[in-house]
């Protein structure tokens, strides 16, 4: 099967533009905003959201990256070093490309569980709505109805943003 083109890069730069405004407008009252990518796109989509938010807001962003290692989630430490002050009574928005079943969102959400946040929020640029795990999609750019075949392929590369279903 051909792979179908689902958003070009304007159309994902509207999204993202769309998710930033949501995110001020929830969290219009906080001095600070940690957006915690999800290594490798989710952290890409973070810096891409970071943006958008500082054309027009003055709120102090803290950029963080969340390695998960999705076959072994506690073998390897996923967490990224976060000092207890910096995520202290902070709204903490986790980003993510594709949100499939939940389980790569679930263990992203650990170091901050144990930390003492205002709360936690997530972006998503694209929801299968497959979840398996209780998690929910606050910022989403995009739902779309997939079956379990089918995949959801997300680039974020500078002169290749596309999302493909195939």
């Amino acid at each position: 099967m051909e792979p179908l083109l689902i958003l070009n890069h304007q159309q994902i730069q509207q999204k993202i533009n769309r998710m930033a405004y949501q995110i001020f407008e929830n969290n219009f009252a906080e001095s600070d905003i940690v957006l915690a990518g999800i290594e490798q796109r989710g952290f890409i989509l973070a810096q891409r959201i970071e943006a958008a938010l500082k054309k027009f807001s003055s709120q102090n962003i803290i950029l963080l990256s969340v390695e998960v290692e999705k076959d072994a989630p506690y073998q390897k430490n996923q967490a990224p070093i976060i000092a207890a002050d910096l995520i202290k009574d902070k709204v903490v928005i986790v980003v993510d490309d594709v949100l499939n079943s939940g389980k790569t969102l679930m263990y992203s959400l650990k170091p901050f569980l144990e930390g003492d946040v205002k709360k936690i929020r997530t972006a998503l640029l694209v929801n299968r709505d497959h979840k398996r795990y209780p998690v929910a999609a606050d910022f989403v750019g995009i739902t779309l109805s997939t079956t379990l075949q089918e995949h959801i392929r997300v680039e974020l590369t500078e002169g290749s943003e596309a999302v493909y279903l195939e």
